[in-house]
């Protein structure tokens, strides 16, 4: 794939998502809704492969959307990086089958690693932004977690920040 014309994203598990899981909150349709519009524009600018982490929450919606990009543009590919083969292994039923129906129809699968180790998650992100021009982002802007770790490496990297805001814009 062409670094130039990559995007990936990070976001927010639910437990840090203000509406947790319950995607039927008008909070979370509206970010899905902005999430859309974001990958729609990243889109416009020349990105055409997008690279998802997988994770709960924000992860699994950038895919679903990115998903639904493709439908509409040919030519739109989604590479799902797990960062190993148990990732899902834990998960309510529910989202096992979303992540297992997402993997069914992405266009790349990258195994970062075999084995769960406490590192493998940070792997898996500098994957995606080593791979990247872009990167989508759902921040709250706590300096602790994954998506902050990941941000500060992709600004460190020189990635084209997109944010995409958790609230609706006042």
């Amino acid at each position: 794939m062409d670094k130039a014309s990559t995007c990936c994203f990070t976001g927010h598990r639910p437990d840090k998502l203000p509406w947790g899981t319950d995607e039927n909150d008008s909070r979370c349709v509206a970010l899905k809704q902005r999430l859309s519009a974001a990958l729609e524009q990243v889109y416009e600018e020349g990105a055409r492969h997008f690279i998802c982490g997988m994770a709960r929450g924000a992860d699994l919606y950038f895919a679903e959307a990115v998903l639904a990009l493709r439908e509409r543009h040919p030519g739109v590919t989604l590479e799902c990086a797990r960062p190993c083969e148990s990732q899902a292994q834990s998960w309510p039923a529910e989202d096992q089958a979303r992540y297992q129906s997402i993997l069914d129809r992405c266009d790349y699968e990258t195994l970062v690693q075999h084995q769960y180790d406490r590192f493998c998650m940070m792997r898996r992100n500098r994957y995606m932004v080593d791979h990247a021009a872009h990167i989508l982002t759902v921040y709250n802007g706590v300096p602790q977690g994954g998506t902050a770790q990941t941000l500060l490496y992709a600004i460190r990297k020189g990635l084209q920040i997109h944010p995409v805001s958790l609230e609706e814009p006042s």
